[in-house]
C-alpha cells in the first residue's frame, strides 16, 4: 500500500502527463527578458544564453533546452523561435511556457 502522506518532488515528466504547469513556468521568458534588457547590440550568443541560464539556476529540463540551441548570434525574435521550437518538440509548451 502506498503512503499518501509523503511529499515527493514532481519532475517535469510527471507534470507533463498531468498537463499542469511546472513551478518553473515562465522562467524561459524571464531569461529572454534579462538577456535583452540593456542589450545595445540587440544580439546575444549561445554562450550568453548558457551563462545567463546558469546564473538563473534553471532546472535540468530548461538547461537541456538551452543546450540544444545551435551556436550563433541571436536577435530576440530568432532566439524566441529557436527556444519555442525546442520546447514544443519536447512537448513542454504547457509545462514551461513559450517565449516572445
Amino acid at each position: 500500500m502506498r503512503n499518501t502522506d509523503t511529499h515527493e518532488h514532481r519532475t517535469a515528466r510527471s507534470v507533463t502527463h498531468g498537463g499542469l504547469r511546472a513551478p518553473e513556468y515562465g522562467e524561459l521568458q524571464q531569461l529572454v527578458n534579462e538577456l535583452y534588457y540593456h542589450n545595445m547590440s540587440g544580439a546575444v550568443s549561445k554562450i550568453d544564453v548558457l551563462t545567463r541560464a546558469e546564473i538563473d539556476d534553471l532546472c535540468d529540463d530548461l538547461m537541456e533546452v538551452v543546450d540544444l540551441l545551435p551556436a550563433g548570434k541571436y536577435k530576440r525574435g530568432r532566439l524566441c523561435d529557436q527556444l519555442n521550437s525546442i520546447v514544443t518538440a519536447h512537448g513542454w509548451g504547457n509545462v514551461y511556457g513559450t517565449v516572445e
